[in-house]
């Protein structure tokens, strides 16, 4: 039974987990469809996950940003901690 209760919940979380590539869709009218755009930040998209976690969190509470704080902070207002894990990781595996 515990198999059984712990399977309906790994399945659960894995039908609810969130889906970066769904999250960064609306990230690539500005990034890019591979982040590599430059128009608009001058950078492309980079870092591994756990970086890019922590400057999404950082526009999310304005620690960071500096000139794009204003043009970010609204793109990831909405996002949960799952959201901005997910797109994060998908970020960084995008080459």
């Amino acid at each position: 039974m515990k198999k059984i209760i712990l399977g309906v919940a790994v399945a659960a979380a894995t039908l609810f987990a969130a889906d970066g590539a769904a999250i960064y869709a609306k990230c690539g009218s500005c990034h890019g469809k591979d982040g590599k755009n430059t128009a608009i930040s001058g950078v492309a998209l980079s870092g591994d996950a756990a970086s890019i976690e922590k400057k999404l969190n950082g526009y999310k509470d304005g620690s960071f940003g500096g000139a794009k704080k204003g043009m970010m902070a609204p793109q990831v207002a909405s996002l949960s901690a799952d959201d901005v894990k997910a797109v994060s990781e998908y970020i960084a595996g995008l080459k």
